[in-house]
């Protein structure tokens, strides 16, 4: 049995990972800011009140673990803010670089020591994160802020090769969530039956790549 965990599992992607590793038979342990009903009905182990952008608060999630080791850490926690070029606001752009490109090193770091040997480590990013793919412009935040975990993820892949610890950058495609304000061409269900495959086909050779959940290489 596989040990993850799941941060931002409250609702989405987040939630529909707890969901298909507990019935593959993992010991999943979720992360969240605020649990739902929904997360709650899985039974599943859930940590609460943990903030990604705050020090102290991974810290804490770090202590809670004891001696448990991680075989997968999903860092899927992400905010998702529109903000066009003539109504930019600075403290929205910095609040999404916080949760989406500090936080998952923030967590990662925190939790180093647990991770076990020849484990796994997914960064939820986006292509709107490609630099090469950008053909729309807007969403400057957004952009940049996965971008700046892009380039995390894959010092990540360098940083933690000796430690036999794998990274995966995963886009989950267009996917109908809250998010996305349900909008998108493939449900919850449907994206993390795929990431689950980008993720168990991951290895040493292959880590820190930057992949489409269906398997496609994307551009930087």
């Amino acid at each position: 049995m596989a040990t993850a965990l799941i941060t931002g599992a409250n609702r989405g992607i987040g939630l529909e990972f707890c969901r298909q590793l507990q019935a593959r038979g993992d010991k999943v342990i979720a992360v969240c800011r605020s649990d739902s009903a929904e997360l709650e009905a899985t039974g599943v182990r859930v940590e609460r009140n943990i903030d990604v952008t705050d020090d102290r608060s991974t810290e804490k999630l770090a202590a809670a673990l004891g001696d448990i080791r991680l075989d997968l850490l999903v860092n899927n926690a992400g905010i998702l803010q529109r903000t066009p070029l003539d109504e930019l606001d600075f403290d929205v752009l910095r609040a999404q670089f916080e949760v989406n490109a500090l936080g998952p090193l923030r967590v990662t770091r925190a939790l180093l020591s647990h991770m076990a040997p020849h484990s796994r480590i997914a960064l939820i990013t986006s292509r709107m994160g490609s630099i090469t793919d950008n053909t729309s412009g807007g969403s400057y935040g957004y952009r940049m802020s996965k971008a700046a975990l892009n380039i995390a993820g894959k010092s990540l892949a360098h940083d933690l090769a000796a430690r036999h610890i794998s990274v995966a950058l995963l886009h989950p495609g267009h996917v109908k969530t809250d998010m996305t304000g349900h909008t998108g061409n493939s449900d919850p269900k449907t994206a993390v039956a795929d990431l689950l495959q980008r993720i168990d086909e991951l290895t040493l050779a292959t880590s820190g790549t930057f992949w489409h959940a269906n398997g496609e290489i994307l551009p930087w």
